[in-house]
């Protein structure tokens, strides 16, 4: 190749060496979309919610606020939707990004066909900025290893900053990500939050922009759990909730129809009463019992307090920077509100989901209760009562997870004031998750890249034309077996229950424009409608990629791919960053283990962490050596003596979900600990530390005298050598399992 030597000239027989990127016509807007975790359609003040939302009140006010918008019922599955404009199955999303069962619907992360928002944007000249929650990488690859295909930045993102996760702790995140690369942290500073921090990011790349339009998706992980928040944030709510879940719910609804958001004749549905979704009623419960879910629901709604600040404060800063009135706002929920606390709310959120999932029950009442005054702190991982999970839906049915209306039925609020006339209009039309993308599109004028068609229909006649009829006229509904179908005012809906048979006779059928909360079942008198439809579902489901259904067996998380299974032995030589989460599970979970550490100069501090305050374990000498577990909040302790050169930790998984753990110095046996509970599931959260505790700890004692308690003398290695499973655990169950979930096809 020859090279032109002046500026702007090309290489001979190349390509210009300009970026690509090409800049938007006219006055471009810039598009803020919030998308926020688990929040209900009544959690906001302009839904009903008596938590004041002054910021989002605003924000619809001056603009138009949908009262019949919808997304899936689950959050990775929603992420994916939005920002593809693709049905979630079919961009390679029908669950969450925590499983990699083999399936395309199934895959944890966005097919590679699926055009992002942010491809698109980005290719049409906008600054494109990540911040939050993603929860579109398969947990495999979140390593620092990769791959990172499935990363923000790889997806079309110019920056990023947040947590690949699910949820994370909001006083001490167990891992953040600033663009392509993990944020080493050994301490959160005090009074350290992280839906604030986000904020903070967001602004900060915001008038990092100068005059280029940007995309800014700001995904929060609040509401989501563990419910934490500052202490300033909850005093707000001090004794707002005493009345209880009934009459909350009902005060609600009042206020909802009062303010337009419902069709006349809308009824308030009975109590949730579906066996293991049930709620009892508020004043059947005992006085402490109140007490505790009092403190659940203040928490809740400190959180949707730091939710509508952050929304204050992007609305501060481009209003600051003159951009507030050109800037496309969106603002809307991933699904409903959960149901993840259960009867009885939690204190220990990663407990709570092993007692849900594992049918091993660990749940701790007395216990949580105990612990009523560190509820919202760093030392509590929270989470609500399924009751006031129905409350946060109010008024629509169910939660999270299922096909009926409280699991998707959410807030979307849309302002453009340069762009749309509307100044507080309420919108009344159905509308899907996957019609976003379409729309902004539709209003930017951008051409988007081929690849998969999109599943959605713009709204933007809608937004103009209160009575416009919708284009996107049918969708279907699928997770965890629950399924669902909209086709004009009619709908069906099934709440398949797990290990049972799937069929006709699941389906419910709902006329809409009457009934929109979905109690009068109409299937026995319209028995052709309900096989017409069903017939509809079935046929989007084949070419949706929903099969193979979930039958509930739980086989999703059994199966992962051959490179995964069977880990070796892994040493960690200080200084190493962490070992991050998914990686560090594989060499303790549901099996046998051994940790040797190998001391060549003695010291004082900790030798091995894994986990945080939500359960894990720790190794550490302090004068003497000692192995501490945190079992899920309830601490166990073996003083091993005096230190010497060579540590061991030998972990058996005898079975019964339990660990039996001895500690050998220098080939003497110090003692044994048996029958402590083995974590699972997501714990440890935290990854693997070697020479510190870092970020949440271990041991909240060892934490407030030592802080990270760094190891003072020379650490040479940490060996993990992985053993074999527990008797009982599902790795040795594949086939009987696959075998179960067979008979229900």
């Amino acid at each position: 190749m020859e090279f032109q030597g002046h500026i702007g000239r090309t290489f001979a027989g190349s390509r210009s060496w300009w970026p690509a990127r090409r800049t938007p016509g006219g006055n471009a807007p810039n598009i803020v979309l919030v998308l926020v975790d688990d929040v209900g359609f009544g959690d906001l003040g302009c839904y009903g919610s008596e938590i004041p939302t002054p910021h989002l009140d605003e924000l619809a006010a001056h603009g138009t606020q949908w009262t019949d918008f919808h997304v899936t019922p689950m959050c990775s599955p929603t992420r994916a939707a939005l920002l593809t404009g693709v049905d979630a199955h079919l961009a390679g999303v029908g669950h969450v990004a925590n499983s990699d069962p083999g399936f395309p619907g199934y895959a944890g992360e966005i097919s590679r066909d699926a055009v992002t928002m942010a491809e698109i944007f980005r290719d049409a000249g906008w600054l494109t900025l990540a911040v939050g929650k993603w929860h579109l990488t398969k947990d495999s690859d979140m390593s620092d290893a990769g791959p990172r295909h499935a990363w923000p930045l790889q997806r079309g993102f110019d920056r990023f900053y947040g947590f690949l996760e699910a949820f994370t702790n909001f006083h001490h995140p167990h891992r953040l990500i600033r663009d392509n690369s993990a944020v080493e942290v050994d301490r959160y500073p005090d009074g350290y939050f992280l839906t604030d921090d986000l904020t903070r990011e967001a602004v900060a790349m915001i008038r990092q922009a100068g005059d280029q339009p940007f995309l800014l998706y700001l995904a929060h992980g609040a509401a989501h759990a563990p419910l934490q928040a500052p202490d300033a944030d909850i005093s707000v709510h001090e004794g707002a909730y005493q009345h209880g879940w009934d009459v909350i719910r009902a005060t609600r609804f009042a206020r909802q129809q009062a303010l337009g958001l419902h069709p006349e004749g809308t009824v308030l549905p009975a109590r949730n009463t579906e066996p293991g979704d049930d709620v009892p009623a508020w004043d059947d419960l005992d006085e402490d019992t109140q007490r505790l879910f009092q403190r659940y629901m203040e928490v809740y709604a400190a959180m949707i307090t730091g939710i509508d600040r952050s929304v204050g404060a992007l609305r501060d800063t481009l209003r600051d920077l003159g951009k507030l009135d050109n800037t496309l706002f969106v603002f809307t929920s991933d699904n409903g509100a959960s149901r993840e606390g259960e009867e009885h709310g939690t204190t220990q959120y990663l407990r709570t989901l092993l007692s849900a999932n594992s049918r091993h029950d660990r749940e701790d009442p007395a216990a949580d209760l105990a612990r009523i005054d560190l509820i919202g702190g760093p030392r509590t991982l929270s989470h609500y009562p399924r009751g006031w999970a129905m409350a946060s839906n109010t008024p629509f049915r169910l939660y999270k997870r299922n096909a009926h209306a409280g699991g998707h039925a959410v807030p979307l609020l849309v302002s453009w004031p340069d762009g749309l006339p509307q100044r507080g209009e309420l919108r009344h039309q159905w509308a899907y998750v996957t019609d976003l993308l379409p729309t902004l599109i539709e209003l930017t004028g951008v051409k988007a890249a081929e690849g998969l068609p999109r599943s959605g229909a713009s709204l933007v006649k809608l937004l103009d034309d209160p009575h416009a009829v919708p284009e996107h006229q049918e969708q279907h509904t699928e997770l965890q077996g629950h399924r669902a179908y909209v086709r004009g005012d009619w709908e069906i809906v099934t709440r398949h229950a797990p290990l049972t048979p799937f069929g006709e006779h699941e389906w419910e059928l709902y006329h809409r424009p009457d009934d929109r909360t979905q109690v009068r079942d109409l299937a026995g008198e319209h028995p052709a409608r309900v096989r017409e439809l069903a017939a509809a579902w079935e046929r989007a489901a084949r070419d949706g990629q929903v099969y193979p259904l979930d039958e509930g067996s739980r086989l999703r998380y059994l199966i992962r791919p051959p490179w995964q299974q069977n880990p070796a032995p892994v040493r960690l030589r200080p200084p190493v960053p962490t070992l991050e989460r998914w990686r560090a599970l594989q060499l303790i979970q549901w099996r046998s283990f051994t940790i040797t550490a190998t001391i060549g100069a003695p010291g004082q501090g900790v030798l091995v962490a894994h986990g945080g305050q939500g359960g894990g374990y720790l190794l550490y000498v302090e004068d003497e050596v000692v192995f501490a577990q945190n079992g899920y909040g309830v601490m166990s302790e073996l003083r091993a003596g005096a230190p010497g050169a060579r540590i061991e930790v030998e972990v058996r998984a005898p079975g019964d979900w339990v660990w039996d753990v001895e500690v050998r110095v220098d080939g003497d046996t110090r003692g044994r600990l048996e029958g402590l509970p083995m974590p699972a599931a997501f714990c440890p959260m935290e990854g693997i530390d070697v020479g510190a505790d870092r970020r949440s700890p271990v041991s909240w004692e060892i934490f407030q005298r030592h802080g990270p308690f760094p190891f003072t003398g020379e650490l040479r290695e940490v060996c993990y050598t992985p053993g074999g499973y527990a008797p009982d655990a599902g790795a040795n169950f594949v086939d009987l399992v696959r075998e179960i979930g067979l008979r229900f096809e």
